[in-house]
């Protein structure tokens, strides 16, 4: 009775075991095909990202203008006939069965697709076509910004954008900016637009200017007039925002003028539109204590302080005399 009872022990354990060892491997077959699955799946998930022509593409881009070269995919229900890519030609045609040549160039995806529904109606083709286009290769326009910006260089312009937001793709306009920039269309035979754009200029004026694809932005340089002479800091010096800046403000942007200058007439060289040149002398005292106006320059003027003779020699002996005494200072110490 002893040796049945054990017998019978170890068959159920022996069954136990059979059982829990064919759980572990269903248990573990299944994990493998899910793993696999999952495997596929990813791989699936991987191969449509890396063959997908647009992983992401820009905000305006349902506004892009169809053009010459452009791959477009259609698709019609209920008609097979009319499934399959069509290039648009140089002439902006794209030849459909039945349909023949459809002109589609300079319209948007919704225009083309439109016109097609359309055609289909007319010659009876389908009572309700539903009609799926889109696009599978594009060449994006361009616009090209050159002048007085960060980076000059053609920048990719899917449709017509404001001027402000085009000048910011090319990282804005630099200091030595001046107030002009003008739009030259692509288009032949259409004429530039010359567009004042500064912190003056009416808000609304530069928001209606519009850049189409295809234009180029320049940027115009500042005027620039010149400071020479007797005062602190001679150089070039970029006018104001509005194109203008009179003689005082010149000098003042140069730190005024030194203690040598002679301030009674300064000089004004001019060149005229022909290539001429000419010095136009100023009464700079009087124009200091308002009793002359003061005169609005023009780029490239060059503005000039003479040097007085008696003041340098005046400071040129303080200096001999400073450089004396301090020598005899020096002198005295040393012995």
């Amino acid at each position: 009775m002893k040796h049945k009872t054990i017998y019978a022990l170890l068959v159920v354990c022996a069954l136990f075991t059979t059982i829990s060892e064919t759980s572990v491997a269903q248990i573990d077959m299944q994990q493998r095909i899910g793993s696999q699955n999952d495997a596929i799946a990813n791989r699936g998930r991987s191969d449509l990202t890396r063959n997908s022509g647009l992983v992401q593409v820009p905000a305006d881009f349902a506004q892009l203008r169809l053009a010459p070269g452009f791959l477009l995919r259609l698709n019609v229900l209920d008609d097979s006939d009319f499934t399959g890519a069509f290039r648009i030609d140089e002439h902006g045609n794209i030849a459909l069965p039945i349909l023949a040549i459809l002109h589609v160039s300079g319209e948007t995806v919704s225009e083309a697709r439109e016109q097609i529904r359309q055609a289909l109606l007319e010659r009876l083709v389908l009572q309700d076509p539903q009609v799926d286009l889109s696009i599978v290769e594009y060449s994006a326009p361009e616009v090209t910004v050159i002048g007085e910006v960060a980076n000059p260089g053609t920048y990719p312009l899917l449709t017509s954008r404001k001027l402000v937001d085009v000048l910011a793709l090319a990282g804005g306009t630099t200091i030595t900016a001046g107030n002009e920039v003008q739009i030259t269309p692509g288009s032949a035979g259409a004429d530039p637009v010359l567009v004042h754009y500064s912190k003056a200029t009416n808000p609304k004026v530069v928001s209606d200017a519009i850049v189409h694809p295809g234009d180029t932005v320049q940027v115009k340089r500042a005027g620039i007039v010149y400071v020479l002479g007797a005062v602190g800091r001679p150089g070039g010096y970029v006018m104001q925002e509005d194109g203008s800046l009179s003689i005082l403000q010149a000098i003042s942007l140069a730190n005024g003028t030194t203690i040598a200058a002679s301030l009674g007439t300064i000089h004004l060289l001019r060149r005229n539109a022909d290539g001429t040149e000419v010095d136009i002398t100023l009464k700079f005292k009087k124009m200091q204590h308002g009793q002359s106006s003061d005169t609005q320059l023009r780029a490239t003027d060059i503005v000039y302080v003479p040097t007085s003779k008696v003041k340098s020699i005046m400071t040129y002996s303080e200096g001999i005399l400073t450089a004396a005494t301090s020598a005899s200072i020096y002198l005295a110490v040393a012995y």
